[in-house]
Order: structure tokens, then sequence, then C-alpha cells
């Protein structure tokens, strides 16, 4: 295995793991804030929590396609 593939491996893998991260996160912030009803809507509620999740997705979503790459760019 060389180091370029490595490398794409670990950075892929390490981007889910943020992304799961952010996501039990923004869940944990959601379950918190919601003890807390108008101030959790005065600094933008569920609408926050959903963008949150959104970038997380999105993190997620990247570190599959870098180790979809990086694993189809080893059988050619």
């Amino acid at each position: 295995m060389s180091l370029h593939l490595l490398g794409g491996l670990v950075m892929g893998g390490l981007a889910i793991l943020v992304g799961l991260a952010w996501v039990f996160g923004a869940l944990r912030r959601r379950r918190d804030r919601a003890e807390t009803a108008p101030t959790y809507a005065a600094t933008g509620g569920i609408v926050y929590t959903v963008f949150q999740l959104g970038c997380a997705g999105l993190l997620i979503v990247g570190g599959l396609a870098i180790l979809a790459l990086m694993l189809v760019g080893t059988g050619s």
C-alpha cells in the first residue's frame, strides 16, 4: 500500500469521523437548547440545527467521495 493511498484513506476516514462528531454535537446542542425554549427560538432554533446537520452531511459525503476516489484510483 502506497503512502499516497494511505494518506487518502486516512483523510477520507477523518472527514467522516469529524462529520459524525458534528452530527452528534448538533443533536446534543438541540436537546440542551430545547430545555430553554424561548432562548432556543431566539437564537435561530431549529434552523441552526438543520444548517449544522447539512454541513455535517456534506462533510461525511465528501469523506465518502475521497474514500471512493482512492479505492477506484488503485484499480487502474
